[in-house]
């Protein structure tokens, strides 16, 4: 195989990887809607807020590869600093979404206020910092790409809370989540085994800080400290 052809796979690649899990993550918050399980009426505004700037996030990552695909470098690179700026507003909103979420107890009811405002907090943390980071990155193409999108993978814990029967899972419902995570993980790895003839070191990372961010969520969680902070946001609603 050629360079040419190996360059021309690689964009391909990730522009479909990029819809493939924008597409699933959309589909996991779509059908929880359709199935009756979400009462607009009921939802603040804010919680609305945040979803409509993560749609956004996921329209940017997409669009972002497709120009990449084009040769419309410096295009890229101008929205580049937008989706920057986007990613931060996601954090922000996400944190005040989860603070509000355990204030007014309106979180899942087979979680308890100490796991959901860690899993808040831990996630919207670790996504603005893999962004921050693809973005110091961004002169390592491959580096900067996998960073972008161990980021969305984050967003894959809330979809698949939503498309897996997590009532029936109990305690091993989180790790089943972060097995579908890995399971994206690892196609991207099969994906640098074929075009690059290993691994990537970005992919590792990837791996690595998705499966972190759940071993500290429980951790977290679990710290008495934090469980009376968790406590006291509860008891201010």
């Amino acid at each position: 195989m050629n360079r040419a052809m190996e360059y021309a796979l690689d964009q391909r690649f990730f522009v479909r990887f990029s819809i493939i899990l924008a597409a699933v993550i959309i589909f996991g918050f779509a059908q929880f809607s359709m199935r009756g399980m979400v009462n607009f009426q009921a939802v603040p505004r804010w919680v609305h807020l945040h979803g409509i700037l993560m749609l956004g996030w996921l329209g940017l990552i997409v669009a972002q590869n497709i120009l990449i695909q084009r040769g419309k470098t410096a295009l890229h690179r101008k929205i580049g600093w937008l989706g920057g700026g986007l990613a931060l507003i996601i954090c922000v909103t996400g944190l005040y979404t989860g603070y509000m979420a355990v204030q007014l107890q309106r979180f899942p009811p087979f979680f308890n206020g100490s796991y959901f405002l860690a899993l808040v907090l831990v996630e919207m943390l670790v996504f603005a910092a893999m962004v921050v980071w693809a973005i110091m990155l961004r002169r390592q193409t491959q580096w900067h790409r996998r960073i972008m999108i161990g980021a969305t993978l984050i967003a894959l814990e809330p979809a698949f809370g939503r498309l897996l029967p997590m009532p029936l899972l109990g305690d091993w419902g989180e790790w089943l989540i972060l097995l579908c995570q890995l399971v994206f993980v690892v196609v991207l790895a099969r994906h640098d085994q074929k075009i690059i003839g290993h691994i990537h070191p970005a992919t590792l990372a990837t791996g690595a800080i998705v499966t972190a961010a759940h071993v500290v969520t429980t951790g977290l969680s679990l710290f008495p400290p934090f469980q009376r902070i968790a406590e006291s946001i509860g008891g201010a609603g």
